[in-house]
């Protein structure tokens, strides 16, 4: 690997981390793309070929993942979830939920506790061949 690409790779991982970290925070191309020392153009561009999906939507489902578990483990409500996590409305939120997950976050909560649903990288984990 060439050194460029190594130091272009670890500009994109601190990008990432920082939007790991910050999740629930405004976030735009521009202020992440600063944290790499790009263009915001040039960040789209390779984060996407870096990780294989744009900075928005890792975003999206970074803040989806965090609702999830919220929805699995707290009696918080949708609407609380979908503000702590970072979206700006409930309508946003439910639309890209569905998006991701395949059904609304109130269906979702109602299945996994009806059924007592372990999440899949725990089953896929114990059912993996050795």
């Amino acid at each position: 690997m060439s050194r460029a690409v190594e130091q272009s790779n670890r500009r994109m991982l601190r990008a990432r981390d920082a939007m790991d970290r910050a999740y629930a925070q405004p976030l735009d191309v521009a202020a992440v793309a600063r944290i790499a020392h790009v263009s915001p153009a040039h960040f789209t561009r390779t984060f996407r070929a870096t990780f294989g999906e744009t900075p928005h939507r890792y975003l999206q489902r970074r803040r989806i993942e965090r609702a999830m578990f919220l929805l699995r483990e707290t009696g918080q409500s949708v609407t609380d979830i979908c503000y702590g996590v970072g979206f700006g409305s409930p309508g946003t939120f439910s639309r890209t939920f569905r998006d991701v997950v395949g059904r609304s976050p109130r269906e979702y909560r109602a299945r996994t506790k009806a059924n007592g649903v372990v999440p899949t990288c725990y089953t896929m984990a114990w059912t993996r061949p050795g």
